[in-house]
């Protein structure tokens, strides 16, 4: 059997990832080649996300290997993914799922505490809904947008920029900078973009059909996959990509699925918020349900406003 091609962004993060599931398929006998590929997102670091335009900012110029043939598969952080891919690619497996939870990590011993108003807290990040969700749980700390690979938002930190950085727990353990973790931000207020914690492998459909079933079967987590086919399918609706303040995050209470999610104004002065509870082969039905729940009791107008304010 050939060796199959790994299509990855080039941060030490994408190649932590990349080689994770290239250690998955050399389980199942498989030899692996990583190439590391330049994307828009990682070349634009001076511009947030939601001005870059959120889709494909991450994932375009592997689709475009992947349908030339010049990779076999495309690696991803899952919240990287757009909800809708598009025609002729396909997601067809998502890695066992890290801790979820967001956290903040500081060069500083005395971090103070989220909810002590009486301190100046500014906090780097360039996601709209972190903001959001500091706006509307901590009016008082402020933010400061830091893009880039997280060494380098470190270092950004580190030279005064601000006190500490909100980041997924997952990115932030990958690397190795746990010592810097100051607080695990519960997620009943800090609920997870769609797929964070998870890495996904996309195909394009001129990928032999054999193939395609053995990554499947060396790469996809069952029980992580069906949380995030629930939580996708949600945002598909939504028609929402990482610039979009959603959030959502699918769980297993024994042997059913919790689908807790909403929606927020950027500026932290509205939170829809539901959940919904079924079996696994309804996992994309859950989905569904939340989002029109959320599009039927304001959603609907809080998304054109969320993207006249983004596209303005």
């Amino acid at each position: 059997m050939k060796s199959i091609r790994i299509g990855t962004r080039g941060s030490k993060l994408a190649m932590f990832q990349a080689n994770y599931v290239a250690d998955l398929l050399t389980k199942s006998g498989i030899q692996t080649t990583i190439i590391p590929i330049e994307t828009k997102g990682d070349k634009i670091l001076d511009v947030s996300i939601s001005k870059i335009g959120s889709k494909g900012v991450f994932t375009e110029e592997l689709e475009t290997k992947l349908a030339a043939g010049e990779i076999d598969i495309a690696v991803h952080s899952a919240k990287d993914l757009p909800s809708r891919l598009p025609e002729g690619f396909e997601v067809i497996a998502f890695t066992e799922r890290e801790k979820v939870n967001d956290i903040i990590i500081s060069h500083k011993d005395d971090f103070p505490d989220l909810s002590d108003s009486s301190k100046t807290i500014v906090l780097g990040t360039s996601a709209t809904r972190r903001i959001a969700t500091l706006k509307y749980f901590y009016p008082h700390v402020k933010t400061v947008d830091i893009r880039g690979n997280l060494q380098t938002r470190v270092a950004k930190m580190e030279s005064g920029i601000c006190d500490g950085l909100l980041l997924a727990y997952a990115g932030v353990h990958r690397m190795g900078y746990d010592s810097l973790i100051k607080k695990e931000l519960p997620i009943t207020e800090f609920t997870p973009a769609v797929g964070q914690g998870s890495i996904g492998v996309e195909i394009h459909e001129s990928l032999d059909a054999d193939l395609k079933a053995i990554v499947k079967s060396a790469v996809n987590h069952r029980e992580s996959a069906t949380c995030l086919k629930a939580e996708r399918s949600f945002l598909r609706i939504l028609e929402g990509g990482c610039s979009i303040p959603a959030f959502a995050l699918a769980k297993w209470e024994g042997d059913t699925l919790l689908l807790e999610g909403g929606l927020m104004q950027i500026d932290g002065k509205e939170r829809l918020f539901a959940s919904y509870r079924g079996k696994e082969e309804e996992a994309e039905q859950l989905g569904e349900k939340l989002a029109e729940d959320i599009k039927s009791r304001g959603g609907d107008k809080l998304l054109k406003e969320i993207k006249q304010r983004l596209n303005g």
